[in-house]
């Protein structure tokens, strides 16, 4: 076969497969074999790569998902949280012409969802001219009574807006869902992009795809100009519900692209009707909070009182002007689907326009008429929940038995303003790559708009989802869906005007970075911690398995006798063990070696703080940059694979790995070093980083010096290696191994960066330099205890304390070392105290 012909074979198996469904729109193709035209461009590019090549581009593609850290927690879900984001390669594509429809349309839609929301938090003429039901308001659980009469600064209420779309058989767009409080999907959106212009990139370049930045700019700008009394360096953060909510990933993402601290609830606090952020240097005044969780949570003073998740207090100061919140409290109001019925006769009460984009057919059950419509038709209709809850997803009659149907409908009678109908669209199908070829997949299109000062910008492009089945009616990356880029063609329009943000005043440089919050130094500090403790670890078990082969380390045999003295000292084995039989000490020692390694339920172990890692890691990813992430992913998927079934393979297995991941390490230690500006940030980073190799030094040593192990030069040179240091030793001494002069090395010697002496340094240097608190004429109490560390190993007499007693001890060496230990545990504890303790008191207390 020649490559003509491979090359059309391999077309063939890649394209000619695909068939739409009968009876639904397919994006792609008119007919079987019949791209569209705005199709044409993809489909023959994808079909002279061949299927064996566009699945080696796309396992680029799912490279870069995996080391970007792209994920989506599904709530339940057996395989555990942050799955992998589930992006299918081959793009929706939208023509030019249509696009600029759906464009005004949602623009249009936008605009009038939130003059709905003007009206209802406050005339309520559309209540009083029942241009809308009153028990669609005010029985609603959106509709948040405290926020009535709260005017957001401009009129914005909606601030970010989201439509659901969906195409019916005849080709017409439907809008499915409004998405007002906090739309997700932007950040996925950004990131689907990212990956498949870089897993396609001749392809995309050829398609003519408007970019996505503008629109980014335009929102972070617009928001900036929200900001209570438009000063030139507004503070604004994003407020999330935390690292458990399924969409945190896309928080980070935006956090960290738009320069926006990422908080928590309890990072703020409200005085004197002003929001403040807890920082390392104090209270920082915040004037606007882009919000990413729901609205009832938002201050448990006034909303939801069992939320852990708001700020108490907050609602008054929205009141008082003093902050600004996107989207406004209480634009979920217009998230329920009965309102659908209703948006023609309101487009034309408040815009004075006929609806462009028309809603998919919906009657809502607290009405007779329509309640009877929908119970006579029950099989052919979608019903859904009026208000949307938590866990309530819509249900298909016509897949219900003839007893579950009966039962819906009695529940439709009993509660009827609980239940909207809406007409069951025949979603339209778009090609997906499976493990079967292309198949045919249901997709659905979520379109943002961002307000821009005036009016609305809209994204070219958006979030298409995939079901995850052909039969699947259900477009939901919850219920196992998947996602798409959406490639708009043609180039983007110049808006012709000033930007909301031209006429801001000249913004003052600014060095300081005091405003770290407490959380995040937190975090920082112990990312420092875990990933030490990870190093030491790796160290420790690179040492002390050559004495299962034998090998020798610069002439010194690996003591198997010297390494069981280690692990019992650490405690990875019982003291009975050193009276057993040979065998049975190697057996033991193979045993636990191997499981620190692969065991991830062992505390101890490199998976338990490798986990340990990768969490605290995952609540700093918009303050780490893509480099030291992908770093991180890499480390964690090395330790992720099992260990060698055959034993003979698992040494040098493990030999392996560990020397990967010293390397991997080093490249972590070296990108923070070298590309993270010295704030207290970097600085509670190395201070976490500090404290727990001076602890896990000072245990090396009491364990390796102080305890008189039987064989000390195999154990000292074990420590020398351990500590990295075995070079600098042999260069200086060219002797034999001596406790004094190893003592010298890793416990004085201010030069050597792993000794006791050069982090107590470091760290003194280091809080000299922390925001300070307190009485500013006495050394604050976490330094005294560096300086009291430090000076008790300069004072140190090394030749007096490396002399062992009539039983080989060294018991004050051992004395030593436990007061230098209890001063970094007691520096730990202060630092937490003093900077790091972000649990505020309850305001109900403070405020009596």
């Amino acid at each position: 076969m020649n490559q003509e012909t491979e090359r059309q074979s391999e077309t063939r198996h890649s394209m000619s497969p695909y068939q739409p469904v009968a009876n639904h729109w397919d994006e792609a193709v008119r007919v079987p074999g019949m791209p569209r035209r705005h199709w044409r461009r993809l489909m023959a590019a994808v079909g002279r790569m061949g299927a064996k090549q566009f699945d080696r581009c796309w396992r680029t593609g799912q490279q870069l998902i995996q080391s970007n850290g792209i994920t989506y927690n599904v709530y339940g879900d057996p395989q555990g949280k942050e799955r992998p984001w589930p992006l299918d390669p081959i793009p929706l594509v939208i023509e030019e012409r249509e696009w600029l429809g759906i464009e005004r349309a949602i623009v249009q839609r936008a605009t009038l969802l939130n003059a709905m929301l003007a009206e209802l938090y406050g005339p309520q003429r559309l209540v009083h001219e029942r241009l809308i039901p009153p028990a669609l308001v005010y029985g609603n659980p959106g509709f948040l009574r405290p926020c009535f009469g709260i005017t957001p600064p401009r009129g914005a209420y909606l601030h970010f807006y989201a439509a659901d779309l969906g195409r019916s058989p005849d080709g017409r767009w439907w809008v499915i869902a409004d998405r007002t409080q906090a739309p997700s999907g932007i950040g996925y959106a950004l990131e689907n992009r990212l990956v498949s212009a870089r897993t396609l990139p001749d392809v995309f370049m050829k398609c003519e795809v408007r970019p996505l930045t503008r629109f980014l700019e335009v929102a972070r700008d617009a928001l900036l100009a929200l900001a209570p009394g438009n000063h030139a360096t507004p503070r604004i953060v994003l407020l999330t519900p935390g690292p458990h909510n399924e969409t945190y990933f896309e928080h980070s993402y935006l956090a960290r692209h738009w320069g926006f601290p990422l908080v928590e609830g309890a990072d703020l606090t409200v005085r004197e009707n002003r929001v403040f952020l807890k920082t390392l240097a104090g209270l920082e005044p915040v004037d606007l909070i882009l919000r990413r969780q729901d609205d009832s949570y938002c201050d448990p003073l006034e909303l939801r009182g069992d939320s852990l998740l708001g700020v108490p207090g907050l609602l008054q100061a929205v009141r008082s002007g003093t902050v600004a919140v996107a989207n406004a409290i209480g634009s979920g109001l217009m998230e329920t689907a009965a309102n659908m019925a209703f948006l023609p006769g309101l487009c034309r009460r408040l815009l004075g326009e006929e609806l462009l984009l028309p809603s998919v057919a919906t009657w809502w059950c607290g009405q007779e008429e329509p309640r009877r419509y929908v119970l006579d038709r029950l099989e052919e209709l979608v019903i859904k929940p009026a208000f949307p809850r938590f866990g309530l997803h819509p249900k298909f009659p016509s897949r219900l038995t003839a007893a579950e149907r009966a039962l819906l409908a009695r529940e439709i009678e009993a509660h009827p303003e609980r239940y909207a109908a809406q007409e069951q669209i025949a979603f339209s199908t778009a090609p997906v790559w499976t493990d079967r070829g292309v198949e045919a997949r249901h997709v659905g299109l979520r379109v943002f708009a961002a307000w821009d000062g005036s009016s609305y910008t809209v994204l070219p492009g958006g979030l298409t989802r995939a079901a995850s089945e052909s039969s699947a009616l259900l477009v939901s990356l919850q219920l196992g869906g998947g996602s798409k880029d959406t490639w708009v063609q043609g180039t983007a329009e110049d808006d012709g005007g000033s930007p909301v943000w031209a006429a801001r005043a000249p913004v003052d440089v600014r060095r300081s970075m005091g405003d770290l919050p407490s959380r995040l130094a937190d975090n920082l500090f112990w990312l420092g911690r875990y990933a030490e403790r990870v190093e030491t670890v790796v160290r420790l078990v690179r040492s002390l398995l050559p004495a299962l082969s034998g090998e020798e380390d610069f002439g010194q045999a690996a003591s198997l006798e010297s390494a069981l003295w280690m692990m019992v000292g650490f405690r990875y084995l019982p003291r009975e063990i050193l009276g057993s039989s040979l065998a049975e000490q190697r057996r033991q020692m193979e045993r636990v070696l191997s499981g620190i390694v692969y065991d991830p339920s062992r505390s101890a172990g490199l998976g338990w703080n490798l986990n340990q890692v990768r969490r605290v890691a995952w609540q700093l990813k918009e303050r780490l940059s893509g480099d030291t992430w992908r770093v991180l992913q890499a480390l964690e998927l090395e330790f992720s694979r099992p260990a060698p079934v055959n034993p003979e393979h698992r040494y040098m297995a493990q030999m392996n790995l560990l020397d990967r991941a010293i390397d991997t390490l080093s490249a972590f230690a070296g990108l923070l070093m070298e590309n993270t500006t010295r704030g207290p940030g970097w600085r509670f980073l190395d201070i976490g980083r500090r404290i727990e190799r001076g602890v896990q030094m000072v245990e090396l040593l009491r364990h390796g010096i102080a305890d008189a192990p039987p064989d000390m030069e195999a154990v000292l040179a074990m420590l020398l290696q351990t500590a990295d240091s075995s070079i600098t030793y042999r260069a200086r001494y060219l002797t034999t191994m001596r406790a004094d002069l190893v003592l010298d090395l890793l416990l004085a010697d201010e030069a050597n960066p792993r000794s006791v002496a050069f982090q107590a340094v470091a760290l003194f240097e280091h809080l000299e330099k922390l925001p300070m608190r307190g009485d500013a004429r006495r050394l604050p109490p976490e330094q005294r205890l560096a300086w009291r560390a430090l000076t008790a190993v300069r004072l140190a007499p090394i030749e007096q304390l490396a002399e062992p007693d009539s039983g080989g001890r060294m018991p004050e060496l051992d004395k030593l070392l436990e007061s230098v230990k209890g001063d970094l545990l007691d520096l730990s504890e202060a630092l937490t105290a003093k900077y790091l303790s972000h649990v505020a008191p309850s305001r109900l207390m403070a405020s009596s």
